[in-house]
């Protein structure tokens, strides 16, 4: 199996993008990465999109993505994992370079989410659920995550104002990223006073509807030499699934898939939590932070809230935690989060990330899940 490198990353300002199309969006960001990188030409292409028929009434993105950024004949493939989509898409292209099979592969996500209805943006989210056993009841995932919180309240302590201290912590790494889609800070209080949304969740602890794009190109680490680039390695993945119906689930604040694919991912790696210098989460919700970094292994159970009061996830803490600003302040065009996940950390690793620039980070990872956890990838990465 080949050693594999990113050797460009493309992303572009994530939020409601009334006057650009799906196509566009795309475009446009994934030129971005083809000028980073220095190439011009790519032997496949991988583009996550969660629900793009739902969302702007579009199948077959895989051809119609391939055509406008003038790739045909090259083969182009849609992956759909929810919002994981674009952490399998990396996975899968980091398969096929890694086998031989394609020297230079397109690694994408985009969404646009903006071009329907609040109600059907819901009903497109709510699909990632169990429908017959979720859905039909009408919960949606702000529901969902709400009992998920509400029970690690109850289990381990976790406070009210723990969780809002993910959204302020988030806010403020956000506030120095000149791409996302909420660029302000925010307070303990003005989380813990905004609307209500699914108790005890309120809307300053969700992340928002959101349109936008991200790209990467990867290859095999000895054309990147030859190209002189900077080597920022994929040296660990994993991939895992779970019950996708919290009910049937042993503990509903255990993310068990999340807990599986890194197992994998630090194994292959040959790393440990503790190896790690950036983390880039999935925190769909402030409280998918705090159990996210209990399955990472980061934090003992339990102890994701008091890791935040800490600050140790802060961006001069111990463990920075979504320097990038995460899904909660950067944006969660859902099947384009986990490719930008990559963009971030691939600037962290070159020393690029400005304001928000984590010092001396050399190995670093991405958790990528989709709905409450049914499904996860994770990457692990090091700079040469």
């Amino acid at each position: 199996m080949r050693d594999v490198a990113i050797i460009g990353v493309g992303m572009t300002k994530w939020g409601e993008l009334w006057e650009k199309s799906l196509r566009s969006i795309f475009v446009e960001t994934a030129l971005l990465a083809f000028d980073d990188a220095g190439v011009d030409q790519i032997d496949s292409m991988y583009v996550g999109s969660m629900s793009s028929g739902i969302f702007v009434g579009q199948e077959h993105i895989a051809s119609l993505l391939a055509d406008y950024l003038g790739q045909v004949p090259v083969p182009s493939t849609r992956v759909e994992s929810a919002c994981t989509s674009g952490g399998l898409a990396l996975r899968l292209g980091f398969m096929e370079v890694a086998s031989g099979m394609s020297d230079v592969v397109l690694v994408s996500g985009v969404e646009k989410m903006t071009d329907c209805s609040g109600s059907e943006a819901t009903y497109a989210l709510g699909t990632a659920a169990d429908q017959e056993y979720e859905g039909y009841h009408g919960i949606t995932f702000p529901g969902l995550y709400a009992l998920i919180a509400r029970a690690h309240m109850e289990k381990y302590g976790t406070t009210r104002e723990q969780m809002a201290m993910v959204a302020v912590k988030n806010h403020r790494n956000g506030a120095k990223n000149p791409l996302a889609q909420f660029q302000f800070e925010i307070t303990v209080d003005s989380v813990l006073n905004s609307v209500m949304i699914a108790d005890p969740l309120r809307i300053l602890d969700c992340s928002p509807i959101s349109d936008g794009a991200a790209a990467a190109i990867i290859c095999p680490v000895e054309m990147a030499r030859s190209m002189n680039k900077p080597i920022i390695k994929i040296i660990g993945t994993g991939h895992a699934t779970d019950r996708i119906a919290i009910s049937t689930r042993k503990d509903i604040t255990w993310l068990e898939a999340t807990y599986q694919a890194a197992k994998q991912a630090y194994a292959m790696a040959d790393k440990k939590p503790e190896d790690i210098n950036i983390f880039e989460v999935h925190d769909c919700f402030t409280i998918a932070e705090i159990c996210v970094m209990e399955a990472l292994g980061i934090v003992e159970k339990g102890k994701g809230g008091d890791a935040v009061e800490q600050g140790l996830t802060s961006l001069e803490g111990k463990i920075p935690v979504n320097p990038s600003g995460g899904l909660k302040s950067k944006g969660h065009p859902v099947g384009a989060t986990g490719v930008a996940q990559v963009v971030e950390i691939v600037k962290q690793l070159r020393g690029e990330a400005g304001e928000r620039q984590i010092k001396d980070a050399r190995v670093a990872m991405a958790q990528n899940m989709g709905g409450s956890g049914g499904s996860t990838v994770v990457h692990i990465f090091e700079r040469e």
